[in-house]
Order: structure tokens, then C-alpha cells, then sequence
């Protein structure tokens, strides 16, 4: 039986600093030993991965240090092409840190090829437990006084990195100069079943939402539907596109191009072959671009335990609300709404998916796990004096915006930019003038 990996085999050799240029930027790769339970700093160690990134015409200065926490939890940071998006903004007077956040990108891996090395199911489960925002905040930490030589930092949070964010107020708030938050705000006490309550009729808001731009789409959609009900159809990467994973691709209707992306899928989504309609390799290959976790098994494992806060197990949260909605398994009904989700995990991708295949094990270990701890420190949280801005996205498909303000109004000095002028990708899409806007505030310019 594999034994699990211990710290020899677990961090690579040192690597030697990597620095290369492209057009306006330097870049230079960092790697950093961690303990995996930081509660244990003479434990198991893995290892991090970032990436710094500094303006070439400042890249001889002493600049102060802005860290990107990704979305997720799983995702690792974007791979920078120049000056784009937020960075564009950022590079004007920091020096950014693109961290993959541990388990992600090129920090020690975390998934069904990786994970088996750690031994039983179990074994596994244990080890992904230290992979929860908490942990990720001690990182930062730990990579803060290697850096910065102890100074604090200003941290930029998008989505689950926002939550990140809250969290390390939480924990240490010392190390940080500003806060600054773009689709992320959480609720402090909302348990899963709260959060997916309130995320199935925003899901259905945006599925109206898109029939009322693209009035077609619902018909074909409808087709779609009806014909994954009478045929096997698989994705290239292997992956069964059930009625359930088709629904899936309305996490496309949560940013800000997605409406128009997802008309533009539909339209194209069948050929005439010999043996009838089937989907064509175009809707095929886009949408098994759009529903993949082969890049981030981490998504799919360990969303729910995001939420977990009160010791319960979350039992597969998403999948037991939906039963409470039952429009969104109608659309066989005579005038019933075809309606798309999002951002939901269900046992079912335990099969489906040929990433997630080998970790349904682990995956249902960590949905019975009870025990979870607490991510915020609401008391903590009223006292802040650190400067806090956070972008609110009006019906964000991802976050519910009354959740967001009403933890807004239990953090000490935070200021809110509620808009409806962004989906929850706005630091992507309209970057500098949303980076802009969260300077401003917390440095009292607005």
C-alpha cells in the first residue's frame, strides 16, 4: 500500500531564481517551504510557488508588495501577458505577488495523480483538511517575512480570495497595510445549505435574465436537454455530459461576457451525421473547456468546505438544496422554464468526470467531515482598523450580495462599491477602473 508522502519526497530540491522579461513587465519565480499544518512548523513541509511581477521601468525600486489571492478555492494565480486587466493598474505602485495558492498551479500538486501517494482515502482526507483559507493565510505569512522583511503588505482578494482576505483580518491582520476585495465579501456565519439557498434563485434570475437578450436560446437549450436524455454524448476530455453537467455551463452567465458566450455555444450545437443529430466536436470541445476540473480538482473537493464553519459535515449541500427548487429539474413539463446553474457540486461529477473519478472516495470523506473550525473572528472583524474596500457586484451569481453587505457592516471601516456595472469577473474585465476605484477608497480619495 502507498505510504503517505513524507517531507523528502514531498519538497523539491531548491531551485534556483528564474527572472525573465516580457514587454513593460520583469518577472521572477519564487519558491517557499511551508509546513503543511502550521500548527505543526516541524511537521511535513510542502511547497508554494509565486510569481513576482514589477514594472521594468521600476524594477530597481523600493516598491511596497500587493499579493493576489485567485478565486476558487483550487485555482491557481494567472499567468500574466504583459500589462493587463488589474495588474495594468497594480504595477503603477506595487510590486505583485502572484501566489498559487498551496495544492494549485506549480505549489506541491493536489490531485488524483498525487494524491494517491498519501495512502487510504482517509490519509487523504486528513492532508486536504490543511488546505482551507486558514492555512492559506498562514502561508501568506510565512511568505510575507521572506519578503518584505517583516513590513506589512497590501492583499488583493478576488472571489474566494476575498474570502481569503476576511480571513487573514481575522487571523493577522498585523501583516496587512490595505485590504482590498473584488466579489468575495462572505458571510460570517452562513452555513452551506444558507449559501446554496440563497444561490438557486439567483441562478434562475440569470437564466431569465439570458432568455430575455437571447429569446432562441431557451428552445435550443430545451433540445439540448431532451437529446443528452436519449443519448450518450462525451465530452473530449472523457467527460458524460449528463442533462445536470449541460445545466452546469450557466457559471458562463456569471461574468461578464457570459451571456454572449453561451448564446454563441448553443447556436452551434448540432450536426447532421448518419446517425442522426449529435452535438457537434465545436459544442463538445467548448463546453468540456468551460466544465473541466482536470486544472483544478481542488474546485470540485473542497468547495463546500469553504462554508463550513460550525463542526458539521456539509453531506453534499448543493445537491440536497436543489431538491428544494424543483423547477430546475421541470423542463420536461409543458410550460415549464429550462433553467441553467452554476457554481454547485454534486456526487454525480464523482462519476462523470474522469479527473474527478479516482477522488470520489476522498470527495465523500470530506463531505461527512465534521470538525470544521471557524474561518472568521467576528469580534475581531468589528475592531478593525486596517483600511478595507470591497467591490459589492449587484446580483453576483456567485456571491450573494446581501450577504456581502451585511458583512460589510461587521468589519470596522470597510467601504463598499456596490455596481451593477461588472458581473463578478470585473477586476478581469474592467480592471484598472476597479482597482482604481478600491485605491481611492481605502487611501481617502473618494
Amino acid at each position: 500500500m502507498p505510504q503517505p508522502v513524507g517531507e523528502a519526497a514531498v519538497v523539491a530540491p531548491p531551485y534556483a531564481p528564474a527572472t525573465v522579461r516580457q514587454p513593460g513587465l520583469v518577472l521572477t519565480d519564487h519558491h517557499f517551504d511551508v509546513p503543511l499544518d502550521h500548527a505543526d512548523p516541524d511537521g511535513e513541509r510542502i511547497r508554494l510557488y509565486a510569481r513576482e511581477v514589477v514594472a521594468t521601468r521600476r524594477a530597481g525600486e523600493e516598491l511596497p508588495w500587493l499579493v493576489y489571492l485567485q478565486g476558487g478555492p483550487g485555482f491557481p494565480a494567472g499567468r500574466p501577458l504583459g500589462r493587463e486587466n488589474w495588474l495594468d493598474r497594480a504595477l503603477d505602485d506595487y510590486r505583485v505577488l502572484l501566489l498559487d495558492q498551496r495544492g494549485t498551479g506549480r505549489s506541491t500538486p493536489a490531485n488524483r495523480q498525487t494524491l494517491p501517494l498519501r495512502g487510504t482515502p482517509a490519509r487523504q482526507a486528513d492532508y486536504l483538511a490543511h488546505f482551507r483559507a486558514d492555512s492559506i493565510v498562514r502561508d501568506c505569512e510565512h511568505v510575507r517575512a521572506r519578503l518584505t522583511g517583516g513590513r506589512p503588505w497590501t492583499v488583493l482578494g478576488q472571489s474566494f480570495g476575498g474570502f481569503c482576505a476576511v480571513t487573514y483580518l481575522s487571523l493577522a491582520p498585523e501583516g496587512l497595510a490595505e485590504v482590498l476585495i473584488t466579489g468575495g465579501l462572505p458571510s460570517l456565519d452562513a452555513d452551506a445549505d444558507t449559501v446554496y439557498r440563497a444561490a438557486y434563485p439567483r441562478m434562475e434570475r440569470k437564466s431569465l435574465a439570458h432568455y430575455a437578450r437571447y429569446p432562441g436560446d431557451e428552445d435550443a437549450a430545451r433540445r439540448i436537454a431532451a437529446h443528452l436524455a436519449d443519448h450518450e454524448e462525451t465530452l473530449p476530455d472523457g467527460t458524460l455530459l449528463t442533462v445536470g453537467a449541460f445545466q452546469q455551463l450557466g457559471i458562463l452567465l456569471g461574468t461578464g461576457d457570459g451571456s454572449h458566450r453561451l448564446h454563441y455555444l448553443l447556436e452551434d450545437a448540432f450536426v447532421p451525421t448518419a446517425a442522426g443529430p449529435r452535438l457537434s466536436d465545436a459544442f463538445t470541445e467548448q463546453a468540456a473547456a468551460v466544465l473541466s476540473r482536470a486544472q483544478c480538482p481542488l474546485y470540485a473537493i473542497l468547495h463546500e468546505a469553504i462554508y463550513a464553519q460550525d463542526g458539521r459535515a456539509t453531506h453534499w449541500s448543493a445537491d440536497r438544496v436543489r431538491a428544494e427548487f424543483p423547477q430546475f429539474d421541470r423542463h420536461t413539463d409543458e410550460g415549464a422554464r429550462f433553467l441553467f446553474t452554476g457554481e454547485t457540486v454534486h456526487p454525480w461529477m464523482l462519476r462523470t468526470h474522469p479527473s474527478l473519478r479516482p477522488l470520489r472516495p476522498v470527495a465523500q470523506l470530506l463531505a461527512e467531515r465534521e470538525g470544521w473550525g471557524p474561518l472568521y473572528d467576528a469580534a475581531r472583524l468589528a475592531r478593525n482598523t486596517v483600511p478595507v474596500a470591497a467591490a459589492v457586484y449587484q446580483d453576483d451569481l456567485f456571491v450573494d450580495t446581501g450577504h456581502s453587505l451585511r458583512t460589510a457592516e461587521g468589519i470596522g471601516g470597510l467601504r463598499t462599491w456596490v455596481t451593477s456595472e461588472f458581473e463578478h469577473d470585473g477586476v478581469r474585465v474592467g480592471g484598472r477602473v476597479v482597482l482604481d476605484r478600491l485605491l481611492g477608497l481605502v487611501r481617502g480619495e473618494l
